[in-house]
């Protein structure tokens, strides 16, 4: 059954904002929505890490880290409501968030088509369906493009890193390892059921990975710790922009071309560097 377009991930049914909504966002890629749905001159509150567009959310006031917010100054802003994401926030932060802010829309996207349904909810909440269809269009024929591009390359076992000190990668069901199964990545399995699971040393990931991808965020992986696995492991390793792999939003329509470009450029290089 498909959830009328004003029901959030959390079951609610959100009526119509009307005309002077005052936003609070604590997921980064939804603020980022907020903004390319003409709804930026409405968020009234941010997370230190909601940095787009860079330009415009400057002027946004911050309350803080996704995981702990400053409820007082969250407060003191005001806002109507609350956009908040299953595996970013905190459910005991967005629970005493409750008792002030009149609206809490819950999101938990589980694969890239799913923000659709993201883009619909926001559209009919704060009166932007149109743009809530431009970006709906947009998305679908990215995802059309990537998935051509990627129906003719062969697929690959990858173990993504998205932490070091311990190393960390992400599960299958994921929204992240959703996204990479759709760019013909597919994740290893690691010893532990955990969505976000702490890899060993001597976890057999390691050897059952075809390639390893480090992504630049929540652990900001650069070239040279790339260059580093690489010596150690033996295996080609990919530096991949996180905003690509886990970004909600209009950065899915982006990531989608983004990803299916570095797919072919893996497979491209790999040949070139075959032995014969």
């Amino acid at each position: 059954m498909v959830a009328a377009a004003n029901v959030d991930w959390a079951g609610v049914a959100h009526p119509p904002a009307g005309a002077a909504p005052r936003i609070a966002s604590l997921v980064p890629s939804l603020t980022a929505l907020l903004f390319a749905l003409d709804l930026g001159a409405h968020v009234v509150a941010r997370t230190t890490f909601c940095l787009h567009p860079r330009e415009r959310v400057r002027r946004v006031p911050r309350v803080g880290g996704t995981k702990d917010p400053d409820l007082a100054r969250l407060r003191e802003l005001a806002p109507t409501h609350l956009i908040v994401n299953v595996d970013e926030n905190r459910r005991d932060v967005v629970d005493a968030a409750r008792g002030f802010v009149p609206h809490v829309i819950v999101t938990h996207p589980a694969e890239p088509g799913a923000n659709v349904r993201l883009y619909a909810l926001f559209g009919a909440v704060f009166d932007r369906a149109h743009e809530a269809a431009v970006l709906a269009r947009d998305l679908a024929a990215a995802l059309a493009a990537a998935d051509a591009t990627i129906a003719a390359l062969p697929r690959e076992r990858v173990l993504y890193l998205i932490w070091r000190r311990p190393w960390m990668t992400v599960a299958r069901d994921t929204y992240v390892g959703a996204t990479l199964s759709r760019a013909g990545w597919d994740v290893v399995r690691v010893g532990s059921d955990a969505r976000y699971p702490v890899v060993a040393d001597d976890d057999a990931a390691w050897r059952d990975a075809d390639r390893i991808l480090l992504s630049t965020e929540p652990w900001a992986f650069r070239t040279r710790d790339a260059l580093a696995l690489a010596r150690r492991t033996g295996k080609p390793v990919t530096l991949v922009d996180g905003t690509w792999t886990s970004w909600y939003g209009p950065h899915a329509i982006a990531g989608a071309t983004a990803l299916a470009a570095l797919r072919r450029e893996c497979v491209v290089t790999a040949a070139a560097t075959a032995v014969p």
